[in-house]
Order: structure tokens, then sequence, then C-alpha cells
């Protein structure tokens, strides 16, 4: 048996592969939910000979069951965002060392040492509910900043502007992290002309405001705030792993995380890079739920491993893969 240090040490495709093999036999044995799924598929450890043999449970299943494979006691339970009377997702977390390891390990691969930036979070329909991963990690990575202007805003955006424009100017590097509609309210009441900050959006307008495609978002928010690129984050309640996208909305992975595209036709079968399809994700930092998840984004995959998203399946367009969701 593999250590879980071991998922924070792959360093090829091949390790990947091997480790990831691990994992759903692991996970077959200890999640009673995944083994029934499989079970359902025919798709056991008898049969599944290679990772694109493995099935993906369907994203759905944490609304409405426990995805576990572990006897620990649960030390959390992040839930997804939802309007009043929808069901939300629950992730139970047995072990928050992974999820602290994951991301500031994907951090540190991507922008380098936390402590040269000062990090502010403009996350107010987060910050406003119980239970966000999202909070639980930006919370740790202004810690970890150790900068005494890093922090959460909330409605306070008189504050934050002058914050952002004092730092930016003193040459000191700042990540502001924002859900989008925030960032969009924030660009129509001041004037920005940034040369040290990094402005990442997390997607969402949460009901504050219309969708908007991705070009004219990130064109909005590159002209109102002076910078030439929009960072993007893509992470979920049912992840312990976050795909950073250093702008344009291409992500990639750490090494202990892909994306596979599924048709959307045959849950059970993939399509090849530069095709749409439904996004899989593999996380083995997510080793005591569900390391195997079949999301409801819709995306395409590009022949270097990143990718991106290109919206959301609607109820209609969801087939397969679904047979214990009732």
């Amino acid at each position: 048996m593999f250590k879980v240090e071991d998922i924070f040490q792959i360093n090829s495709k091949k390790e990947f592969q091997r480790i990831t093999m691990k994992v759903y036999r692991f996970q077959y044995e200890n999640n009673a939910v995944y083994k029934q799924f499989c079970d359902l598929l025919k798709r056991t450890p008898e049969t599944v000979k290679n990772t694109l043999d493995i099935p993906f449970l369907p994203i759905e299943f944490f609304k409405s069951k426990t995805i576990i494979s572990s006897n620990s006691p649960i030390q959390t339970t992040f839930t997804s965002s939802g309007t009043t009377g929808m069901i939300t997702s629950k992730h139970n977390v047995v072990d928050l060392s992974i999820y602290e390891s994951s991301y500031l390990k994907t951090f540190s691969q991507f922008y380098g040492n936390i402590e040269d930036y000062a990090v502010l979070a403009l996350l107010p329909s987060y910050l406003e509910r119980e239970g966000s991963s999202l909070i639980y990690m930006v919370d740790d990575l202004i810690k970890s900043s150790n900068h005494p202007d890093s922090g959460f805003y909330l409605h306070n955006y008189d504050e934050l502007a002058k914050k952002l424009i004092d730092l930016d100017n003193e040459g000191q590097n700042v990540l502001l992290i924002g859900v989008t509609y925030a960032l969009l309210d924030l660009i129509e009441n001041y004037p920005f002309n940034l040369k040290n900050t990094i402005i990442m959006e997390t997607g969402g307008m949460k009901g504050k405001r219309k969708e908007m495609i991705r070009e004219e978002l990130h064109q909005l928010l590159c002209k109102g705030f002076g910078v030439s690129k929009i960072h993007s984050e893509y992470g979920m309640t049912e992840l312990l792993s976050q795909a950073y996208s250093l702008g344009d909305g291409v992500f990639e992975c750490p090494p202990w995380m892909d994306i596979i595209i599924r048709d959307t036709e045959d849950a059970l079968s993939f399509v090849d890079n530069g095709k749409t399809g439904g996004v899989n994700v593999i996380d083995l930092a997510n080793i005591y739920s569900c390391s195997f998840i079949a999301t409801q984004d819709l995306g395409k995959k590009h022949n270097n491993q990143s990718f991106e998203i290109l919206g959301r399946f609607d109820h209609s367009d969801i087939r397969g893969c679904n047979l214990m969701v009732v």
C-alpha cells in the first residue's frame, strides 16, 4: 500500500498512473457508495486494467449520499453554496492536512513563495455562509503570507480600493482573489492602473449579475484593473485540489490532478483532445472520499494537458452513469 505522502511526490505521468490505480483499488474496497457504483457498471478491480477503465462518480452523489473512504472521524464538512431550498453538496474531510498540503504545494508551483505576496480576498458570498472550502484555503493563504495588510473584505470597497492602490504603488506583490460579481462591482466604482497585482477570479455571479462569456468578462476586468491578464482558479467543494489559469482561461493541474473529457452521449467513453465534452476529474488528494468525479462542467483538453472550461450541462444534457441517482 502506498503512503498518502506519495501523492504529493508524483513527478511523471507513469507515476501518476501507478498511484491512480492504487487509489482506485483502495476506494473500491473502502468506499461503499463507490463500490456499489463500480459493481453496477461491472467495472471492478478484475476488469479495470488501466486508468481509462476507472468509473467516474457523478458529482450529484455528494448531494444525496455519504461519499467517504475511511472509518476515521470526520474533521470537517465542506458544503457547496446554493439558494434556499436547494440540496447542497457535502464533502466530508477526515484529514484536513491533506487539503492544506494540496493547496499550499499547488500555490507554490504556480506562484512561488506565498510570503512574497499580500493576499486580499473579496469573497462576500462565501464569507456570508459556513462550510466553504474556498474560504478555508484563502484564510490559510492570508495567514501564511505573514503580511500585515493581507485580509478579507466584505462590502467595504472603499477600504479595499485604497489598500490595493497603496500596496501596488509601493511595489508590493499583491494577489487579489475575488468572486466575479464583486470584482465587477469594484471596478465600476474605482479606477485602477495596477502594475504589481494579480487579479484572480473564482468564477460565479451567484445570481447577482447576468452570466457572461469568459472573453467578455476578462476584457472588462483587464480594462478595469489596468492589467494584461486575469488569472482564474478551478476548484469545487467536492475536490481537495485546484487547477489554475495564468490567463486566457487555460488551466493547468498540479501533478496529482488530471482532467479527462468524456463523451456527452456516452459517459463511459472519452473524446480526443481539442473536442468538447463533459469534464471528469481525477483528484488524488481526495483519497478519503472519491478521487474520480464526473462534473457537470463542459470543457476541452489540449495536447499539452492544459484545459478550458466552456460552460455547464443543463439537466437535459446529462446522460449516462446516473444509475444510482434516484
